[in-house]
């Protein structure tokens, strides 16, 4: 059941990550009020950094700047050895 809840949580939020570049890209595009750096990475930080990443690549938004170009691939990696060091206490 842990692991159910977890992984619909980690679902959510790379779905929400990823549609949070979109809707930046499309209001950057249009001139519009934008959604603040810190709420993209803050959700990166709670576990959407997969979703980040690709919405960054796929929408191309924020692949020049030096925080998300480098920021969102170590949030990444950091989360990837938290979960390996969790998995590995379990078993």
């Amino acid at each position: 059941m842990r692991w159910t809840i977890g992984l619909v949580y980690l679902a959510v939020v790379n779905l929400s990550a990823f549609l949070m570049f979109g809707y930046d890209k499309y209001k950057a595009c249009r001139g519009r009020w934008r959604i603040s750096e810190k709420m993209l990475l803050f959700l990166a930080w709670a576990g959407g950094s997969a979703g980040a990443w690709c919405g960054m690549y796929f929408f191309h938004h924020k692949t020049k700047k030096v925080k998300f170009k480098i920021g969102i691939p170590a949030i990444f990696v950091i989360q990837c050895v938290v979960c390996m060091i969790g998995i590995n206490r379990i078993i």
